[in-house]
């Protein structure tokens, strides 16, 4: 396999806002994304890179309107029903980012918790929570690696 582009992550992941200026605004604000790069001409978003590390993700418009052909996957929670999908990301410090995003405004599904899964494998702590649009994210703070 090819090498991506140079500054591309091997995989990213795009994620759709009714109101998605806004939802970049509180990613950075809650989570502590970095904005890479964001087009847009007045309340139109054309295209967004966010980074958190060496992770990528891409924010986009909901484009769910009566009539509208576009497919479930490019909706917002709010206009698909329900969640589309559930991100982890690992960071160093679960617990600060839980209290970070918790005072952003974040809904709370997981508290911080301990899990291991045995010494052949690792130990993580990790907490679930939700954007206010509704997307799922997993945050995860390895605590153990595997013994091999």
């Amino acid at each position: 396999m090819k090498k991506p582009p140079a500054g591309w992550p091997q995989i990213s992941s795009a994620l759709f806002y009714r109101k998605p200026l806004a939802a970049i605004d509180w990613l950075v604000e809650a989570f502590g994304f970095e904005v890479h790069i964001k087009i847009a001409e007045g309340e139109v978003l054309h295209h967004s890179e966010l980074r958190l590390g060496e992770g990528l993700i891409m924010v986009g418009g909901d484009g769910a309107r009566p009539g509208d052909e576009t497919p479930a996957f490019r909706r917002s929670p709010l206009s698909a029903g329900g969640n589309t999908q559930s991100l982890m990301v690992y960071v160093d410090d679960v617990d600060a980012l839980f209290a970070r995003a918790r005072a952003a405004g974040a809904k709370v599904i997981r508290e911080p918790k301990d899990t291991d899964y045995g010494a052949e494998y690792w130990a993580d702590r990790g907490c679930e929570l939700e954007d206010p649009e509704g997307h799922r994210w997993w945050f995860v703070q390895r605590l153990r690696s595997a013994k091999t």
